[in-house]
């Protein structure tokens, strides 16, 4: 069965110094769905004040979406610098509740676009968790929710991950939480290490294989971990095996990459 539910926080970007910006894994997600199979859905989470900026340029990507109030909308502002990057968190957001988890319906597989730790308790992935499989980014076990300067750390609710099937982590990611032996320790059935122009790592059932990923001279790839992982997120519930599920992601994030060089930014004004 193909289509996927992702579900996660929108955010107000502000990237490099312009002008504030949709982002989120909702969004960035969406970029990448918009290229694969039908059947996937979006879940999107901000505040009502913020609803007519924010949802209809993910609306206007065409998967379809759900929109639900939240208290507050995250706001990050992020600095690129070639492949490294410095982001400040204006605005954690809210975490989502089990009312909202009950509002995904049915679908095999949930893409959670996590954006700080707080935005997925460990109630709500046990939700989630029934009758489905969920794939979690990474950024929800290490980032602090609180404004300021981002900080990294390895201090998530280890219950979190008795709910997973897969983790992506990025290199910072996985230097947060100590290592690569540390996160297979972890157990979760299936591990992409993502390592930006140099490709992937994906590790399920103690094998581990690279993937290749085609370099896309880029200022600003914000994103593109998000479309990797809703792009798995899409293989493996369309019945890829793992490695065939990340082969698809690599592809299809290198040319979300290249549609955004070809286009100029959407911009909130």
């Amino acid at each position: 069965m193909g289509g996927i539910a992702v579900i996660g926080n929108l955010a107000r970007d502000t990237i490099d110094g312009g002008a504030p910006r949709v982002g989120g894994a909702p969004y960035h997600a969406a970029r990448g769905l918009r290229l694969l199979g039908g059947g996937s859905r979006i879940i999107a989470r901000c505040a009502e004040a913020d609803r007519r900026m924010l949802v209809p340029p993910l609306s206007a990507l065409g998967v379809p979406v759900t929109w639900l109030p939240a208290p507050s909308t995250t706001a990050f502002e992020i600095r690129n610098d070639g492949e490294e990057r410095e982001m400040t968190v204006g605005d954690p957001g809210a975490p989502w509740t089990v009312d909202d988890a009950r509002a995904v319906g049915r679908t095999a597989w949930v893409h959670l676009g996590g954006l700080t730790r707080a935005d997925f308790p460990a109630e709500v992935l046990a939700v989630l968790a029934r009758d489905r499989r969920l794939a979690l980014d990474g950024q929800a076990l290490v980032r602090r929710a609180e404004s300021g300067p981002l900080v990294l750390d390895d201090d998530f609710d280890p219950e979190v991950i008795r709910y997973l099937t897969a983790l992506k982590l990025n290199e910072e990611e996985l230097e947060a939480l100590g290592g690569e032996e540390r996160v297979l320790a972890l157990g979760v059935p299936e591990l992409l290490l993502t390592q930006a122009s140099a490709g992937a790592a994906v590790i399920a059932r103690g094998v581990r294989e690279h993937v290749h990923a085609r370099r896309i001279e880029i200022d600003d790839p914000t994103g593109a971990g998000d479309a990797f992982l809703a792009a798995y997120t899409w293989a493996r519930a369309s019945g890829h095996r793992p490695l065939s599920a990340a082969r698809q992601a690599a592809t299809t994030a290198a040319r979300v990459l290249e549609i955004k060089l070809e286009q100029e930014p959407e911009q909130i004004v």
